[in-house]
């Protein structure tokens, strides 16, 4: 396992390529609750021109000569790009965070301005505030003028014109809902199943705005709403009985939309129950 000195020593080197203002440690080994397996997240916040060359060179140097990054933007307009590199058996992703769009990012949800943005790996979509969230909840291992750090600071406080826009976009969630109900006597499983996760995602997203919360991936995001303070009981059990029933036919995708209507109505009462 890399130490904490090791981390910080290479973010130290990271710095030192041109573009390179800032790097953090993110994921679940920055919240605290990873594996021996987790993956080493690292957030690496430029602003352009980034030196991607260096960075490829600085690569091989730790992670062997295989190693490779890729150029600005390659995953994708939110993920941007990065490396997937072996270092010293462990995983280590590099993230690119284009700092200037960070900080958009954060100007809008502070004032309660969000959107999902389609990006692979994100089924649900990405939502613009997770760059947000990704400051507030990482570690910041190695900052050059400090912006990173105070954007750190600052996002620590849920925005609450974002709480409310984003509990609001539980609407979509009962629009949803009912339009699947239009395809279940017909046994399309594969679109109702789809509705159902979108609106089960949204529950996820208000549940943990209201309470506060950041949100920056789907996985685990069901376990931890059920989790949270003031979710509807038995959350992720009600979640797992809405798509065990899909498989059902018609009868069973009528079952599963009723389960979540449910959900999605006792999500919208915790959310307006203070």
């Amino acid at each position: 396992m890399l130490s904490d000195a090791y981390l910080r020593t290479l973010a130290r080197e990271l710095v030192g390529v041109a573009g390179v203002e800032a790097v953090a440690l993110g994921g679940s080994r920055a919240r605290g609750d990873h594996t021996p397996a987790s993956d080493v997240d690292l957030g690496l916040y430029y602003r352009p021109p980034l030196d991607v060359a260096a960075l490829g060179a600085l690569a091989r140097r730790v992670a062997g000569e295989e190693a490779r990054v890729t150029p600005v933007g390659q995953w994708g307009p939110w993920v941007d790009g990065g490396g997937w590199l072996i270092i010293d058996g462990t995983a280590v992703d590099w993230i690119y965070r284009d700092l200037d769009r960070v900080q958009r990012s954060w100007h809008e949800a502070r004032g309660g301005g969000f959107a999902w943005h389609f990006q692979v790996g994100h089924p649900l979509g990405l939502p613009s505030f997770a760059y947000a969230g990704e400051a507030a909840l990482a570690v910041v291992l190695a900052d050059t003028t400090g912006e990173l750090t105070a954007l750190h600071v600052a996002a620590g406080t849920y925005p609450a014109p974002l709480r409310d826009a984003v509990v609001d976009a539980l609407a979509e969630a009962e629009f949803i809902v009912g339009g699947a109900r239009k395809a279940a006597p017909r046994g399309d499983g594969a679109y109702v199943a789809g509705c159902l996760f979108r609106a089960v995602m949204l529950c996820a997203h208000a549940l943990h705005a209201r309470a506060g919360r950041w949100v920056v991936n789907e996985k685990g995001l069901v376990a931890a709403t059920g989790r949270l303070p003031g979710a509807p009981e038995a959350f992720g059990e009600e979640v797992d009985s809405i798509f065990a029933a899909v498989g059902g036919g018609p009868g069973g995708l009528t079952i599963a939309l009723d389960a979540a209507e449910r959900l999605v109505e006792q999500t919208r009462r915790c959310c307006s129950g203070g």
